[in-house]
């Protein structure tokens, strides 16, 4: 949660790929940076760093995480011309095929709190979601993230919290990708709709002690405390 430091080292990755005339390597780490403030929930932020990415080199990768961000901010339209762009562009890719583009595509019909039709996408994903996709080192588990938010959209929250469980379950694959944390959050939310008190007081608990020296202007944060504060 410390996102001024995470901004500034993205910011150092950025320049010096750049300075090693890597703009590839450069694109990508804005476009990572693009997707943690997407997922803290800085949408300025986010938009900003799609377009400087996708300005600087919008190759293959580059494209689905932008594609990923869009859809994440709720910028529905542009998300949904990139997918269709990469899937005419790289239409036997599998990594895209299986794990990547149903992902983006479950993100987008949540944007329309269409829960049927994203879990319906991710069904794709699931016999590779704790793998380390290419384009990471470490596994993301985001199909099974944006399967969980699904859920809850649904109202099913022991569904959703089975889908949270999995970031708990394998944090070695996950390590400190943003999603690790925020996991933590999403279970609490689950185990609230689910009627687990204890369970609930206690995710919540989690979250807030992993970022306690988190920056307290993430609106993500801010969420989580109020809802905390709400179950006291």
């Amino acid at each position: 949660g410390r996102l001024v430091k995470a901004r500034d080292f993205s910011r150092r990755a950025v320049d010096a790929a750049i300075r090693a005339d890597s703009k590839e390597t450069a694109a990508l780490w804005q476009v990572n940076a693009a997707l943690r403030e997407a997922e803290f929930g800085n949408t300025a932020a986010a938009k900003q760093d799609v377009a400087a990415a996708l300005t600087l080199a919008p190759g293959r990768d580059v494209k689905l995480f932008a594609a990923l961000t869009l859809a994440r901010i709720g910028e529905t339209a542009r998300a949904k011309a990139i997918v269709q762009e990469l899937e005419k562009s790289y239409p036997s890719q599998t990594v895209l095929k299986v794990y990547w583009l149903p992902t983006v595509k479950a993100a987008i019909a949540l944007n329309a709190n269409n829960s049927t039709q994203a879990l319906v996408f991710l069904e794709a994903a699931a016999p590779y979601e704790l793998g380390k996709p290419s384009q990471f080192q470490l596994g993301t588990l985001y199909p099974a993230y944006i399967r969980g938010q699904a859920h809850l959209v649904a109202h099913n929250g022991p569904a959703a919290a089975a889908e949270f469980q999995k970031f708990l379950n394998h944090r070695g694959i996950v390590l400190n990708f943003p999603l690790g944390a925020l996991a933590h959050l999403q279970l609490g939310r689950a185990y609230a709709m689910a009627g687990e008190t204890a369970k609930t007081r206690a995710a919540y608990q989690d979250f807030l002690a992993l970022w306690k020296d988190a920056d307290p202007d993430i609106p993500i944060l801010k969420q989580a405390k109020a809802e905390y504060a709400k179950l006291q």
